[in-house]
């Protein structure tokens, strides 16, 4: 026979959409075989009670069978043999219906109590499995919502305790009530066949027995043919008893497993999570915006189909998309006093939607699913091996090394405050004796700082209306009068990455550690928000400026930035080293890393330029020896490094401004 489609009972305890939709094709067939059961049975009960009527009775039988190939079941695979039997049994009936006399007796034991006890106990126990299923349901989604309501402060764990079990218990139930409405489902479809053909047989052999002219009707092919019936019987017969074999054993199999399967946190002090991922699918919690201040949060199916996320509610036959993960940015946030939110952000830095997991291993797989999505690593060939090389090298990157000469074959260019000489307007640095191990430049565990600027959209929220407070210590440009007598002002375009403290200044090293430091931290915390800002580099301070207010966010005087280097390979990476007096009297060191438009070497030399000149300054013809070494334009500019003079409006916005005015 062929194979008949069934429910797995192994996606029981998952749940999903596409379960419940295929769980929905089960059920109409059920519905429809209810309908059509009871219809045979009001034909066969007519023929048991039409004495009088038996060839009216036995033509609406021979019809009510010709129907069954009419009735488009959902799961109609297997129904050829029961399709083709019925319509020799239709003719059957054709053929019988002027010698039916009283069959009275034998009708009712042979055609009509099957399919009575087909109808009173197989679709009645349907029936019934259907309605615990659908109470076992509601009663796990009052549980999970009871728990994703749990907060994560201060948090009961008596309370907690509580509502894990109710949610395992209703999580069991509901595992329990689906096992056994699945199990009746599947068989439903082999008794189908069964309680279809059953009757007619019996049906058939009464008619033989009973009429004296049996024997001048039947010949021995019709025999043969009811022979074959009844051994297709047996045989399904036999497949109905090995799956519900087979089904009983994968029931108790799934049963048999840890208690801890249905907690949804049972592994929340060590879970292994897969970092790797590029798919992801399960059920979350979505923040939806009811009005200014209230929100609802809805339990959705998610699951992501290429560079989309996708949402699927239970009943929907496909999902819909919800969110382009491509190039998007993917972080846990605090939301609500909510346990495991995350928050996925649009390309353009705009707020996307908040989900919440419903464990710590559920919540850190999807953010890392979705942060390598967003990298667009399923478009390469083999995206697997692409995730995990990116992971093992962002991993490595947080490795700590024993010696900078495994990092750095060969010497990095940088400039030293104490250690620096000019040769070709470019500043070559001194070697090292000796290259320092990373704990003696760093103290491990140092916290790193990504968010030393706050973004200007912010900056203007907080500072509308009134004569603004200022919560930073910010100051405007007008404060600082030295900036219109400077003999240098150098503007250049940069983006903040990370600052943290150092154990020294007495080599570039440092500089290079903590930018390592910084990028590795933002590669494994999914951190790619940055803030652009416009370096001022004058001949007394380095100023951070807003480009769209134009308020300083920081400032440092240039005597006290001892170490300022630029990243040897990736040249657009520049940080100095700030020393700063403490309350207690000793002073603090630290490490500023940016990431430049242009060459981090150009603001390394604007910030030697700035040092000279404060050495200088104090006799004037070494100030002006100085200033006549820099090269001049056409429109008396001084040109840094290996700058061409520009023509255009020198707009800093465009980075034209590798150049200073004396």
């Amino acid at each position: 026979m062929p194979a008949v489609d069934k429910l797995l009972l192994e996606e029981a305890l998952q749940d999903s959409p596409q379960t419940r939709s295929l769980l929905s094709v089960f059920e109409e067939d059920a519905g429809t075989l209810t309908d059509y059961t009871n219809q045979l049975l009001q034909a066969m009960q007519r023929v048991y009670g039409a004495q009088n009527e038996m060839c009216l009775a036995t033509q609406q039988l021979s019809k009510q069978l010709l129907a069954y190939e009419k009735q488009n079941f959902a799961l109609g695979k297997g129904d050829e043999e029961v399709i083709s039997t019925l319509h020799c049994f239709s003719k059957v009936v054709d053929e019988l219906n002027v010698l039916h006399t009283e069959l009275a007796k034998q009708l009712a034991d042979t055609m009509v109590l099957p399919i009575i006890q087909f109808r009173e106990k197989d679709l009645t126990e349907v029936s019934t499995l259907k309605d615990l299923f659908g109470l076992a349901s509601n009663e796990h989604d009052l549980s999970m919502a009871k728990y994703s309501r749990l907060p994560k402060k201060k948090e009961n764990e008596k309370a907690k305790t509580e509502v894990v079990k109710e949610v395992a218990a209703a999580r069991r139930k509901q595992h329990l009530s689906s096992l056994q409405y699945y199990c009746a489902l599947n068989a439903l479809q082999y008794r189908k066949r069964v309680a279809m053909m059953e009757p007619m047989i019996g049906f058939a052999h009464g008619q033989i027995n009973f009429f004296k002219k049996g024997a001048e009707m039947f010949s021995q092919s019709m025999n043969n043919f009811l022979s074959s019936v009844a051994d297709m019987v047996q045989s399904i017969q036999g497949e109905l008893e090995a799956e519900a074999e087979k089904m009983r054993v994968s029931q108790q199999e799934l049963l048999s497993v840890d208690e801890s399967i249905y907690a949804p946190d049972f592994d929340v002090a060590a879970p292994q999570i897969n970092r790797n991922l590029i798919q992801k699918a399960g059920y979350l919690n979505l923040r939806n915006k009811t009005g200014l201040v209230t929100t609802t949060w809805e339990r959705l199916y998610f699951f992501t189909q290429g560079g989309n996320l996708m949402c699927q509610p239970r009943g929907a036959v496909a999902g819909g998309l919800i969110q382009d993960l491509d190039n998007c940015s993917v972080m846990a946030v605090d939301c609500e006093d909510r346990r495991y939110c995350f928050q996925i952000t649009t390309p353009n830095g705009k707020s996307g939607i908040i989900l919440q997991a419903e464990s710590r291993k559920e919540n850190e797989e999807w953010i890392c699913a979705i942060n390598n999505i967003s990298r667009q690593i399923y478009l390469t060939d083999n995206p697997e091996a692409v995730a995990i090389k990116l992971n093992q090298t962002a991993l490595q990157a947080v490795t700590p090394i024993t010696s900078f000469g495994k990092k750095h074959e060969s010497s990095c260019p940088s400039q030293n405050l104490r250690d620096s000489e000019m040769e070709n307007d470019r500043i070559v640095p001194t070697a090292e004796l000796r290259v320092p191990e990373a704990d003696e430049l760093i103290a491990p565990g140092t916290p790193i700082q990504f968010d030393i600027v706050l973004p200007a959209t912010e900056f203007l929220e907080q500072n509308r209306g009134n004569r603004r407070i200022n919560p930073f210590g910010e100051t405007e440009d007008e404060t600082f009068p030295e900036a219109e007598d400077s003999l240098l002002q150098q503007m250049f375009i940069v983006r903040f990455l990370g600052s943290m403290a150092v154990k020294t200044d007495t080599t570039t090293e440092v500089i290079y550690e903590a930018m390592r430091q910084v990028l590795a931290a933002r590669a494994i915390h999914n951190i790619f928000r940055m803030t652009e800002s416009h370096l001022m580099v004058t001949s007394q301070t380095l100023r951070l400026i807003d480009p769209q207010t134009q308020v300083t966010r920081a400032n440092f005087e240039l005597t006290s930035v001892t170490q300022f280097a630029a990243h040897q390979e990736n040249k657009r990476l520049v940080g100095f080293v700030v020393r700063t007096p403490e309350s207690t009297g000793g002073e603090a060191l630290s490490t500023y890393i940016f990431e430049s438009n242009s060459e981090g070497e150009k603001i390394c030399y604007a910030i030697n330029l700035g040092k000279e000149i404060i050495e200088v300054q104090k006799d004037p013809e070494a100030l002006a020896q100085l200033m006549l070494s820099i090269p001049l334009t056409n429109d008396g500019k001084y040109v840094l490094l290996n700058d061409q003079p520009d023509d255009s409006d020198g707009s800093p916005s465009e980075n034209r401004g590798a150049e200073s005015e004396a």
